[in-house]
């Protein structure tokens, strides 16, 4: 049963739009504090994040319920991340509403 923000991740009806907030440690902008992915470092060069705290509001994608996992993509930044079940909160169901196009 789903009660407003209530629902456990691991009850969520397959084939339905979730999302959650969520709270991972990652490498962050300094000065914005935004999650950064820096694809292709090589050694020895340094990445252009800072390790840090980074809370936001992800899409559930994948759930593993055997071990406690989800895949969540972030609506701020659009990068993946695997996160624990304990560290998301707030799930709740998605609503997307498309945007009136234009007739040409």
């Amino acid at each position: 049963m789903y009660i407003g923000g209530t629902m456990k991740i691991e009850d969520i009806p397959a084939g339905e739009s979730w999302a959650c907030r969520f709270k991972v440690t990652t490498f962050v902008d300094k000065d914005s504090g935004l999650a950064v992915q820096d694809k292709n470092v090589q050694p020895g060069q340094a990445h252009k994040g800072v390790p840090g705290d980074y809370e936001s509001i992800g899409l559930i994608e994948v759930r593993d319920i055997e071990n406690r996992l989800v895949q969540l993509l972030d609506t701020v930044t659009d990068i993946t991340f695997k996160v624990n079940f304990d560290d998301c909160w707030d799930v709740d169901k998605v609503e997307w509403i498309n945007e009136p196009t234009e007739l040409a």
